[in-house]
């Protein structure tokens, strides 16, 4: 047996004895009879911010949620990165959303290391989601693995698939042993209280990996990201939602890159007031900007209709002809350097 192997059946028994798992690689995993474990269900405290029910998940959740990605990862003290985590959430933003894959390689920081240095002492007080991007079993278990030593616990809140592309990733995704497979079993076990997917791109896939019923959870990008070619939202969203899923949306703040003038009150606005999603997951790299969406939490009110319109037709065309480099074919979100 490959001394790789052993150490991640060492760490397993060890780390995430809790969830009843024992998981030297994805097909023995799935093999194996399923323990189910039942933990109790925490009780989050929004602080009296705005709240939704994330779906069939029955969690109550802030209706702005971190993102905790390449803004965070562009925090070069961790002190500041550790305040500001505390303050979200001593003020009731505790969904915090991450992946295996978020690091800014330039200045050593990995989103999830960090995290687990606030995890470690405030777990029951967070709803926590992280995502896997390998498609390969054996690696994918790895990154599960990985994250939850990062982040100093044995079990998520969320454990989601990382960016479905188009159908091929999907029928790859759904193999007999895959990811769908593994993220089931992670769900069974405990090491998952729920399962889900983010995606950036093709609306059809996302519609399609609604339709399995698997789903807990579905994260994706707002239309205006790739230059509004793909109909997300009303493709997607009713999808899921007919599946009872909870549905985040994403990228809502990212036309102000192109169009400094929009105010990102009115595009924070603008993605809460939307029909279907019940939140936003919005990049946070300051306390600045924590306690200003926070403000704008506090004081939400739907946009009406007019304004709704008009938001709509400034965000239609946006990326066009731009080269941001997240627009740019080939462009992964993590691993940013």
């Amino acid at each position: 047996m490959k001394k790789d192997a052993v150490s991640r059946r060492v760490f397993l028994k060890g780390t995430i004895g809790a969830a009843g798992m024992v998981l030297a690689g994805a097909p023995r995993a799935l093999a194996s009879p399923v323990t189910p474990v039942t933990r109790p269900s925490p009780v989050f405290d929004a602080k009296g911010l705005p709240t939704a029910v994330l779906g069939k998940t029955g969690v109550r959740i802030p209706r702005i949620a971190m993102g905790l990605g390449s803004r965070f990862c562009n925090i070069k003290d961790p002190e500041d990165a550790f305040d500001l985590l505390n303050f979200a959430l001593d003020n009731g933003l505790y969904y915090w959303d991450t992946a295996w894959f978020y690091e800014n390689k330039n200045l050593g920081i990995i989103s999830e290391e960090r995290i687990g240095e606030v995890i470690k002492t405030r777990r029951e007080e967070v709803f926590l989601s992280t995502k896997i991007t390998s498609r390969d079993p054996d690696e994918a278990m790895r990154q599960i693995e990985t994250s939850l030593k990062r982040l100093q616990t044995d079990h998520l809140d969320i454990l989601k698939i990382h960016d479905v592309q188009s159908a091929e990733d999907v029928s790859l995704l759904s193999e007999k042993g895959n990811l769908i497979d593994i993220l089931t079993r992670m769900k069974e076990k405990g090491v998952t209280r729920f399962i889900g997917f983010s995606g950036h791109a093709d609306a059809g896939s996302l519609k399609t990996m609604t339709e399995t019923g698997i789903f807990d959870s579905m994260l994706i990008a707002m239309n205006h990201w790739a230059g509004n070619t793909e109909k997300r939202q009303e493709l997607a969203i009713p999808a899921a939602k007919s599946k009872g899923m909870g549905v985040m949306l994403m990228k809502v703040i990212r036309p102000r890159e192109t169009v400094q003038t929009l105010k990102p009150e009115d595009l924070v606005t603008y993605a809460l007031s939307l029909q279907g999603p019940d939140g936003i997951v919005l990049g946070m790299d300051s306390m600045a900007v924590v306690k200003s969406n926070l403000e704008i939490l506090r004081n939400f009110s739907p946009m009406n209709e007019t304004k709704m319109k008009e938001m709509a037709l400034q965000l239609t065309p946006f990326f066009r002809q731009h080269n941001l480099p997240w627009m740019t074919p080939g462009y992964c979100d993590g691993n940013w350097v």
